[in-house]
């Protein structure tokens, strides 16, 4: 016998939620009135609370554009909600696959869209710190910027 429990659904939908919610609509949602047909379909509750990487990386990518001469998602690669791979070029040329996990991001390839199963590259907690260790024009870059925000605070301060 299948019962109703409410339960908490923070913008994840079940497929047997009596929430009709778009997904766009139901990443902004608080639902907390979702009802699942089975309490089972909560799963872990690690589930509920876990990032998407697909969405995260496409964040990665819009913070740090600016300093890099190409990044993107790679979409030939497997996308998932616990792994995304993100292509970059830096300043100076050298192109590299990312993998982005909770753990972190690492550099797992030497070209786009190339994951290399054997290497054992250390995991960055930031982009920031992934780059700064790959490209110093990307650590030029980032200061720079830095520099011209604090310069337009400074004359919006007078």
């Amino acid at each position: 016998m299948r019962t109703r429990s409410p339960a908490p659904c923070a913008g994840v939908m079940s497929r047997e939620s009596e929430c009709d919610l778009s997904q766009e609509e139901s990443m902004e949602v608080d639902c907390n009135h979702c009802v699942f047909e089975d309490s089972s379909e909560l799963g872990d509750l690690d589930a509920v609370d876990a990032k998407d990487m697909r969405l995260e990386a496409q964040a990665v990518v819009n913070d740090v554009l600016f300093a890099v001469r190409e990044m993107h998602v790679a979409h030939s690669l497997q996308n998932a909600v616990d792994v995304a791979h993100i292509n970059v070029e830096t300043r100076e040329g050298n192109r590299y696959c990312l993998e982005l996990t909770e753990a972190g991001l690492r550099v797992v390839g030497y070209a786009f869209d190339q994951v290399d199963e054997s290497m054992m590259t250390q995991y960055h907690e930031t982009v920031y710190s992934l780059l700064d260790s790959l490209s110093p024009a990307y650590r030029e870059a980032f200061g720079n910027a830095l520099l011209q925000r604090l310069e337009r605070l400074n004359q919006n301060g007078r």
